[in-house]
């Protein structure tokens, strides 16, 4: 390992003035559980490291009725998964960050860092499209706050500018006739990325699919919603030929590779599969 700068500032205006005043050659320390493992590799060189532990305020989870939920950009994956909260109310998120690497790196890994990463296949992004998650971003211009559609650009790419960092992230509440589920296929029980990642929110009125939002992750350059299959499934009931139409259609809006994981054919057909069985199991736990 290099030489290497550690700075330690204890507030947001600070840490973003170092990573201006640095270029590109500083970068942020969060958990640190991927910068670590690429700065071993030699993928990630850095001349400085820009570390957020020090500033308070960035690991809180709140919920309020009128306003909805409120993650800190530093919470841990552990406290996510735990969170009553959250597990309660946004279940497909609770469920995403347990599949983040093992207790250990739960325990160190964050939130803000797992969606700054940008990887298609990251575990909490499917679930925080279906909850409309806005992400709540400064530095040392000021603050600016943007949906998580608009936070992808490309495989390891965000809208993020140098400089500013991702302090909050909030999602509207949740209605009560609703439920949501995150699934992920992988070879091994644990410490896998995703093949296919699919979350969904369904909320029923009267047996009628009120509201759907469905996540897709791992099957096209950046996490998207289906909004073909929700299209469908919205007005009708969950009919066995209604949700075979929808699965359809989401498989058809991916646009997945084949790598050293798996083809692109299984991934489409496993887009099918997982979002039926996902959707059956969000309305199931309304």
């Amino acid at each position: 390992m290099r030489d290497f700068a550690l700075f330690e500032p204890t507030t947001i205006e600070e840490a973003s003035s170092l990573l201006a005043e640095n270029g590109g050659k500083a970068t942020i320390l969060a958990g640190g559980t991927d910068l670590l493992v690429g700065w071993k590799e030699g993928i990630a060189t850095p001349k400085s490291v820009v570390s957020l532990a020090q500033i308070s305020g960035l690991d809180s989870i709140a919920y309020d009725e009128n306003t909805g939920l409120s993650i800190g950009g530093m919470t841990k994956m552990r406290a996510i998964e735990q969170s009553s909260t959250i597990r309660n109310r946004y279940t497909a998120l609770a469920e995403g960050a347990s599949e983040v690497g093992s207790i250990q790196i739960r325990n160190l890994a964050t939130l803000g860092g797992n969606i700054c990463n940008a990887s298609p296949a990251a575990d909490t992004v499917a679930a925080l499209l279906v909850f409309g998650a806005q992400l709540e971003i400064a530095s040392t211009y000021g603050e600016r706050t943007i949906p998580i559609r608009d936070f992808f650009v490309g495989p390891g790419e965000s809208s993020l500018q140098h400089g500013e960092i991702v302090t909050r992230l909030v999602c509207p509440p949740r209605p009560d006739n609703s439920g949501s589920h995150y699934i992920k296929q992988k070879i091994r029980e644990v410490m896998d990325l995703a093949f296919i990642g699919v979350a969904a929110s369904v909320e029923l009125a009267h047996g009628v699919v009120a509201d759907v939002k469905i996540g897709l992750a791992a099957v096209a350059p950046t996490p998207i919603r289906a909004t073909d299959a929700e299209n469908i499934l919205k007005g009708n009931s969950l009919s066995e030929s209604i949700l075979e139409q929808a699965a359809s259609a989401a498989a058809e809006q991916s646009s997945p590779i084949s790598d050293l994981r798996c083809s692109a054919e299984y991934r489409e057909d496993m887009v099918r599969v997982l979002t039926k069985r996902t959707i059956q199991a969000s309305a199931a736990r309304i």
